[in-house]
């Protein structure tokens, strides 16, 4: 008998469906949610890129001043990652629903969503639905090791791999 428990056991296990596709640095299936809590007044001043993945995690030390321009809008000045290397950044953003914030890129508009700011805004967490973007910001060079691993554990939670998770 026990070896028809493994048999059995072994045949479901190869009908399991594989993993979801990973799209970008999230995994397909994943649900994603942003912070229905986000305060735009908060997010205002100066954020430094503590983590992020791929290209922009090799790209240096980044950072982005949020200086407000109207009631949920922002000019986002600082620099950013380039086809070579880190480069100026100026663009605006708006905030178009709870924690979403979509702002002009190189590509065209990108909807950018807070999943998470730590409750004196000290550290939030970025990303995208498609998974071609993610990032920790902080607003120190450096982040606290318990805020960063909250970072981690709420990029795993919206489907992000936290091991391509890289310190800038």
């Amino acid at each position: 008998m026990p070896r028809r428990a493994l048999a059995l056991c072994l045949a479901l296990a190869a009908c399991a469906a594989p993993p979801p596709p990973a799209i970008g640095y999230r995994y397909g299936a994943a649900l994603i949610s942003s912070s229905a809590a986000f305060d735009p007044a908060r997010f205002v001043d100066g954020w430094h890129v503590a983590a992020a993945y791929g290209d922009e995690a090799r790209c240096g030390p980044l950072a982005e001043t949020w200086a407000p321009t109207g009631p949920g809008r922002y000019r986002v000045t600082g620099t950013a990652c380039g086809p070579s290397g880190a480069r100026a950044l100026a663009t605006d953003a708006v905030v178009t629903g709870p924690g979403r914030i979509t702002r002009d890129e190189a590509g065209g508009p990108a909807e950018l969503w807070v999943l998470w700011v730590d409750a004196d805004y000290r550290v939030a967490v970025i990303g995208t639905p498609s998974g071609r973007f993610g990032r920790v910001l902080s607003r120190t060079p450096e982040v606290r090791p318990d805020l960063m691993q909250a970072a981690r554990d709420v990029l795993k939670f919206n489907g992000y791999d936290p091991a391509g998770l890289q310190p800038i």
